[in-house]
């Protein structure tokens, strides 16, 4: 038997680690410095969150990508939750293969031409109706939920196949109806994975460009859209101060979405 080499697997680990973190590690670290330069160190200083918090177009930038992230989770998980459902639970019916391709094609198709097809949709629907009139929050977020309902249809349905049916078929053995069942049973046991995918698409909607690029009009910049127009221009230290909150937000819901997670398996 082939005993692992410890000083090799530590090894690996750290430069793995490293490759991801040591970069975030800097970029926080220079959050703090006094000088506007991004290479030099030349002391410790709170100004650019002060300067940060003064930079009007950055901050609604910031709220308008966090309200879109919100609503954009929110819908995603609502619809590829019975998506996925249906995936993992309806077996094969008439039209099984185009349903299977319909949630699972923006997994595929470049953001490209998602953004391009969304667009002249919109604009085909604004000559016939007069609406949407302009682009705006809510065409960001049709395109934003078109394209994270896939990935949190895929999440569900893996954790919807992993369940105990025995549950289920004992509610409906009882008289529960097949809604009830799915109310009171299968989704108190899918909310870890819920909230997973949850947080899968409120990262994917806040970090997305090019579809914002396309479905976006005049007063609706979102942060990843902002910083991508600034970083022409050359980027301030105020980047990585916003960076800084946002990566230590992400990181207390990582730290909250697995300890609940932990929880709901040491109770199952």
């Amino acid at each position: 038997m082939i005993r692992p080499n410890r000083v090799l697997r530590a090894v690996v680990l750290t430069v793995a680690y490293s490759f991801l973190y040591v970069p975030i590690a800097c970029l926080m670290a220079f959050s703090f410095n006094d000088s506007s330069m991004m290479t030099s160190w030349t002391g410790f200083s709170l100004r650019w969150y002060h300067e940060l918090f003064e930079d009007q177009a950055l901050l609604s930038a910031a709220a308008l990508s966090l309200k879109i992230a919100a609503l954009t989770a929110t819908a995603a998980v609502t619809i590829g939750t019975w998506a996925g459902y249906v995936l993992a639970r309806m077996g094969r019916f008439r039209g099984f293969a185009l349903y299977i391709g319909m949630v699972s094609a923006p997994l595929v198709i470049p953001e490209v031409v998602l953004g391009i097809s969304l667009l002249l949709m919109f604009v085909e629907f604004g000559k016939l109706f007069g609406w949407p009139d302009g682009n705006g929050v809510f065409t960001i977020w049709v395109g934003h939920v078109t394209l994270c309902m896939a990935y949190v249809a895929i999440v569900i349905q893996s954790r919807i196949r992993d369940l105990d049916r025995s549950l289920e078929e004992a509610a409906l053995d009882l008289g529960a109806s097949p809604l009830k069942v799915f109310f009171l049973i299968t989704l108190p046991l899918i909310a870890p994975a819920m909230l997973a995918a949850w947080l899968l698409a409120f990262t994917l909607s806040l970090d997305d460009v090019v579809i914002a690029s396309f479905l976006s009009g005049p007063g609706y910049t979102t942060l990843p859209l902002e910083v991508f127009s600034r970083v022409r221009l050359g980027l301030k230290p105020e980047i990585n101060a916003l960076a800084t909150l946002f990566m230590l937000a992400v990181g207390i819901c990582v730290i909250v979405a697995n300890r609940m997670q932990w929880r709901a398996k040491e109770n199952s």
